[in-house]
């Protein structure tokens, strides 16, 4: 246990990388006619121009019970949209899996989408995943085919607000277990857009997965998981101000400055659900890895091609590890448009009016 330990801050600092906070030139936007067959790299802009402010727009919070297995897990969610009859073309967000994942995250972006003037009136669902956010933790044996049974299940119940012509827009982690779900044919969205993917926990993206590091993680994420000194460890390493600030400032946002005391607070007190260690304790060993190698995460980008538009949201201040990985998919088949944005991990928290300009253009080309 002691050589594990004393492996995390090593990994927290290892990743205290230089990030860009230059703001990206204008983009040059490009219309094409068809999505499924030319994809785009192009440089985001970092300017506004929305016209139109909908007053009918609401916001309302529920919750849905999950059945897996022998467990009811109370789910929570959120519904943004218009409150006319009007015809609704649906939206699914689906928060970046992280020890403080919420659906916080994307309340600015889906508000700048719905706000838009346009031919579509949008709807949009934001969900916190099993074991985060808002919804139950109860201390199941988490790994990437539960979190994919999750999203399966909410998108396909007839209880859920999920509706025809859907459109799935993830973070990290979550975008790419909603790749690997469409490319099986598990769900069959629109469109995806992969804002800042990965595919990656946080020690395996440093010191990878030789037998003994796996032995290592598989003891860390044991004793994170016991009771008493599960949460005493977890207290150290993720559930403290301190550390929060340190991994939001070193990765998770670009710009320092932006790290506010009440994005801490509000990371902290999530840090301290009931079962709020469990997720964390199978993410940062990779337990929640959609896949185990770049060229496995790239495979399921071409998996796409021809039948699902996707659009992949990189971003300028990346941790160089992850950014490679990002990277990788710029010229990547089934991959329809590629575009970079200012940011770190979290580009649609700090930067949101930047990733709802990205995701409404590559929204109204799926429907010219």
């Amino acid at each position: 246990m002691s050589m594990v330990s004393s492996t995390i801050p090593h990994f927290y600092s290892s990743l205290s990388l230089g990030f860009s906070t230059k703001i990206p030139r204008p983009a040059v936007f490009s219309r094409y006619r068809n999505l499924y067959s030319k994809s785009f790299t192009v440089k985001a802009s970092a300017s506004l121009d929305y016209s139109t402010d909908k007053s009918s727009i609401s916001s309302k919070t529920s919750s849905w019970q999950w059945k897996f297995k022998d467990n009811s897990i109370k789910i929570h969610y959120e519904e943004h949209g218009d409150e006319s009859n009007a015809a609704t073309k649906n939206i699914l967000m689906m928060p970046t899996i992280s020890d403080v994942s919420t659906v916080e995250e994307w309340r600015l972006v889906a508000k700048d989408i719905l706000q838009q003037s346009g031919n579509v009136n949008w709807r949009a669902t934001i969900v916190d995943w099993p074991g985060l956010g808002y919804s139950d933790r109860p201390k199941l044996e988490y790994n990437a085919d539960v979190m994919e049974s999750f999203l399966v299940d909410f998108i396909l119940h007839q209880n859920t607000p999920i509706g025809k012509d859907l459109v799935i827009i993830g973070g990290g982690h979550a975008a790419t277990i909603a790749i690997r779900a469409a490319k099986k044919g598990l769900v069959k969205p629109t469109a995806i857009a992969a804002v800042a993917p990965t595919w990656s926990g946080p020690l395996p993206i440093v010191f990878g997965r030789d037998s003994k590091t796996e032995t290592r993680y598989g003891l860390l994420r044991e004793t994170l998981r016991a009771p008493g000194v599960g949460w005493m460890m977890y207290n150290i390493l993720v559930s403290n101000k301190k550390s929060i600030k340190s991994q939001y400032k070193s990765h998770v946002y670009a710009d320092s400055a932006n790290v506010t005391p009440a994005i801490i607070e509000s990371r902290y007190e999530l840090t301290k659900q009931k079962g709020a260690r469990y997720v964390p304790a199978a993410f940062l060993t990779g337990q929640l890895d959609p896949v185990k190698t770049r060229e496995e995460f790239v495979q399921l980008f071409e998996g796409l091609e021809g039948k699902v538009a996707v659009l992949v949201v990189s971003t300028s201040g990346a941790p160089k590890r992850s950014k490679a990985e990002m990277e990788a998919l710029r010229e990547a088949k089934g991959v329809t448009k590629f575009v970079e944005v200012q940011g770190a991990l979290l580009p649609h928290e700090e930067y949101p009016h930047l990733v709802a300009r990205e995701v409404y253009s590559f929204l109204q080309d799926l429907i010219i």
